[in-house]
């Protein structure tokens, strides 16, 4: 039985590095499905041998190789993280600035400081909008301003597309590139994103998982 359990594992390998590779295998018999790519990276050894040249293998022994989290699954994880503190039950919405895979400024959508909350008071709605917070991305990069730190070249992870409002703010901050989970309502951003040279990249909860 050990016998024929490795070579289905080695059938699995060779089906997951045909499709890395681009040429066509054949699933294994049974087996399970090959780890997602591109969005995966290898830790220790594993890793080593990769770049070695010696090829992956989805288990090392008896012990499947965990798969590890790319930077932007990372950051966008952060962002659905710093989501959670935001106080507009109609919404919740987290950012993340980064540069150079360092954390800049985080924000979630909000009320003015020192002014009652959604949760505590309802929302302010005007046109279909709740306009009592100040939306995740202005928060981040308000943050950023009242600690004197630079975004010029960085990167927003955001659970959901900016507004134009924030869109705006994001493109003189100079941020370069934005990940999203969500599209949200504007579709301005990708117009005006090519533009600009402004990347935009599409990381919604299915693959960020």
């Amino acid at each position: 039985m050990r016998g024929v359990e490795v070579a289905r594992r080695e059938q699995a390998t060779r089906h997951f590095w045909g499709q890395v590779s681009g040429r066509k295998t054949s699933p294994p018999a049974g087996g399970s499905p090959p780890l997602p790519c591109p969005l995966f990276a290898l830790d220790g050894a594993a890793h080593r041998n990769t770049l070695a040249g010696e090829g992956f293998r989805p288990f090392l022994g008896d012990t499947p190789v965990q798969r590890r989290a790319s930077w932007d699954e990372y950051f966008m994880a952060i962002a659905r993280e710093v989501s959670t503190r935001a106080t507009c039950s109609r919404k919740h919405v987290g950012a993340v600035i980064v540069r150079d895979k360092m954390i800049l400024a985080t924000g979630y959508n909000g009320s003015i400081r020192g002014l009652s909350h959604c949760d505590d008071d309802d929302h302010m709605m005007e046109s279909g909008h709740c306009v009592r917070t100040v939306h995740a991305e202005a928060n981040a990069i308000v943050q950023a301003a009242r600690n004197g730190v630079r975004l010029e070249g960085g990167s927003i992870y955001v659970t959901a597309s900016p507004c134009w409002g924030c869109y705006k703010m994001i493109a003189n901050a100079a941020l370069g590139r934005i990940v999203f989970g969500e599209f949200y309502r504007d579709e301005r951003i990708f117009q005006f994103s090519e533009k600009l040279g402004i990347e935009l990249c599409h990381l919604p909860a299915e693959s960020a998982e």
